[in-house]
Order: structure tokens, then sequence, then C-alpha cells
């Protein structure tokens, strides 16, 4: 919420000389629904055994404007804040998400009728831009030294300025570009949310505004690449599972790499980008992946020999953190400035060792590779401008002050392929 808060009680717990956990904790969903009471239920019984000053409950409630009364209504917030209390929790700070400020005298009201000192009501107010004005908001209505008074921490005053930075940077950027990300859940956005905001810090990392035309697979196949394409600087294929729109996807990615646009390709997408190098560099038509095809003649991506023999569908997965070993002198490396890195895995299917020297032979580099260089991490094509796929999901690890390395790579490339008008 508060970018120095989790900082100011580590640096409390040093002060005092003691090691402690720190959480903070978001339940979702409404007040009163059952789904989320064994949540709530655990968290009351966490505030009571850690004791007061050591947990603190900040109650997020909505306070509409109704336009044909002309006034805000609290009585939402009236009644959550009752059915928080039936269960043993007492808010401490009450957050008012609202489309205009907040009156005192509404905010008195809530006090009153929640049994909330007034100075801990708030005004969450929606934003314009971006969320990431929200905490700028929050530090000026003082939330951030009212839970620091709550939980007895003492701290030295905020630093927010590269917070500006990034909100400035948000709200007038030098530059933009565009990016296609060709997908299957375009018609629900929300499904590439973590990838949509590592975009965003790639943009911000670059002061430039990232446009992401979503680009349905399944258009592709259906209308082909001209009608269903948009012009843009740069092509991302995200992750995902089975064989729907996979054609779309490959036809995408031969248009990148013909046509020497960047191309990003995270998971699924690496592995289709070697499929499209097979069929139509390697000479191997019928290049597929086990996953589509579990006997077809050419799996250049398949399960591992060891895999084969796990029976349970879950067994088979790689999941969590795994290190990897960069080559030096490749865009990876060139984007990581370092030869060993760690990222999280969700996927099942790896490249076929089996083809590494033909695909080597023919163009690719493998430029990450695990430590015993068994598993292929990351691909990249020396003779393209920024050609790059990663078996991992860095989007995962991308923070608006810190983007992820391959984020702020491939938007630079992008702003590059806009300046030579690469993209036709």
């Amino acid at each position: 919420m508060i970018p120095h808060i989790t900082d100011a009680i580590k640096e409390r717990v040093r002060q005092v000389g003691q090691t402690a956990d720190i959480a903070i904790v978001e339940i979702g969903g409404t007040v009163g629904d059952i789904e989320s009471l064994p949540f709530l239920e655990a968290v009351r019984q966490l505030g009571n055994e850690v004791g007061p000053q050591n947990a603190l409950f900040i109650h997020l409630t909505l306070v509409p404007y109704l336009k044909a009364a002309g006034e805000v209504k609290t009585k939402p917030t009236q009644h959550s804040v009752k059915e928080l209390r039936a269960i043993g929790i007492q808010p401490h700070i009450i957050l008012c998400r609202t489309d205009r400020p907040l009156p005192q005298g509404i905010k008195r009201k809530i006090s009153l009728f929640c049994n909330v000192p007034q100075d801990a009501v708030f005004t969450a107010i929606d934003v314009e831009k971006s969320i990431y004005e929200v905490p700028l908001n929050f530090q000026r209505e003082g939330v951030d030294e009212k839970v620091i008074e709550l939980l007895n921490i003492w701290t030295g005053a905020p630093h927010l300025e590269r917070w500006e930075e990034i909100v400035h940077t948000l709200r007038e950027p030098k530059q933009s570009v565009r990016v296609a990300m060709v997908g299957k859940y375009v018609n629900l956005v929300d499904s590439y949310k973590s990838l949509n905001e590592a975009l965003v810090h790639g943009g911000i990392a670059n002061d430039c505004a990232v446009e992401v035309e979503y680009v349905d697979a399944e258009t592709i196949e259906r209308d082909g690449l001209a009608a269903a394409l948009p012009s843009v600087d740069a092509i991302l294929v995200p992750g995902g599972f089975g064989d729907r729109g996979i054609e779309g996807k490959i036809e995408a990615i031969r248009y990148a790499r013909e046509s020497k646009i960047p191309y990003f390709g995270i998971c699924l997408g690496m592995q289709l980008a070697m499929i499209e190098f097979g069929r139509h560099v390697c000479g191997l038509a019928d290049a597929t992946s086990g996953e589509f095809a579990a006997n077809g003649q050419h799996r250049v991506i398949d399960l591992m020999p060891d895999q084969h023999e796990v029976q349970t569908l879950g067994g088979t997965m790689r999941l969590g953190a795994y290190p990897c070993k960069i080559e030096p002198g490749t865009k990876a490396h060139e984007a990581y400035q370092q030869t060993s890195i760690s990222e999280r895995h969700r996927h099942r299917y790896e490249f076929n060792n089996a083809y590494r020297e033909q695909f080597e032979k023919s163009g690719v580099r493998f430029s990450g590779l695990s430590p015993e260089g068994r598993l292929v991490e990351m691909v990249e094509l020396p003779e393209h401008p920024w050609f790059l796929g990663c078996q991992f999901h860095p989007e995962f690890k991308s923070r608006p002050m810190q983007p992820h390395p391959l984020f702020r790579s491939f938007i630079k490339a992008a702003l590059a392929s806009k300046a030579s008008g690469s993209n036709g």
C-alpha cells in the first residue's frame, strides 16, 4: 500500500534487536460471503495471538455516490463494519473507495457509526491514469502516518521521489510503442494482468508508454495475418496450455522473425518459436510439441525422458524458482548483465535435446541453460535485432521500481524498431 511501511517495520525490528516475520495479508471478496469466512476467522485469531500493536486491521469499503440523490451513501460501509465486528474484527483504519473527495461530515458519520476514530477514516479516491498513483494519494491523506502510529513504529520521513517519477512518466511519457500480444484469452485481458504490468514496467524504464494490442490467435487462423495483426512495433506471445489458436500464434511468430520485428516468447511462446523455426528454417515441416501431437514425428518440444513414466499429471510440471546460466555475448546477457539468474517456472514440456545440435547449426543460440546444461531455458536468434524466448515467467518478478531486465530490453528494442520503421 505505502512503499516505505514494510521497510519501516523492518528497521524498527532491527533497532530493538529482535527478529520477526512481517506480512501484509489481503482478503478479497465481500464481508458476509461464506467463501471468505475461514480467512477472516484466521486473521481474527492471528490478531488475538500477536496482540495489540502487532496486528492492524484495515477495511477497504465502497462509499458510492448516488447521482439521483446528489450524495454519497455510508450505509454499505456501516453494514460491512457491522458484519466484521460480529465475527470479532474491529477495523483500526477504514479506507473509503469513492470517486470524489469525502467531506469531513461524511468521515465523521462513518467514524461515529463504525466505532473508528475520525482521523482513521481515509478517502481512497479513484485514480485517472494508473494504480501507481494510489500510494502517493494515500501518503497525502496520511494513511502511512496512521499505520506507523497504530503499530508504534518509529521511522523517518518517506522518500517517494522515485515513486513520483514513475507516476510522472506514466502521465507524460516522452514516447510510446505498440506491442501486439497474441493469445487466446484476449477477451478477458485480466488473464494477462502480470504481463500487462511487466510491460508497463518496461515502459517506465524507457520513459515510454506501452500500448498493448490484444490479438486473438484464432482470428489470425480464420482471417489471415494481414487482416488480424495491426501495425505494431513488437510482438509478444505469452504462456498457456492446450492447442487452441496455436497455428495463429505460429504465424505471428513467423512474421516477427521474417520481418525483423522484436519478438518475445514466454513459456509456450518460446516453445512455439522453436516449432516455427523447426518448420520453416530447419526443414522439419511437421515440427510440433508432444502436448499437441503425442505421436508426432518431430516433437521438438516434448517431455523429458525421465518424465514419461510419471503417471500423476501434476508430477511432470516444473514449478517454482530454478537457476539458469546465461551465455556471455547474448541478448540475454546484455539484458541481465550477469551469468547466473533464478526465475520462476510453471510448465510441463521442454525443448527436445535431440534437436539441439540441428537448431544451433541453423542459427538458434541457446543463451540460457540449466546449470548442468540439461534444460534449455532461453533461446534467441543472433541475426535478428531482438528475438528471444524464455521457458520461465519473468513477469512474476517485475516491479515498477525494478522492471524485469527482459521487459526493459524488449521495450527498448520496440522503440528501436519504431525509430527504424521496420514495422512497416
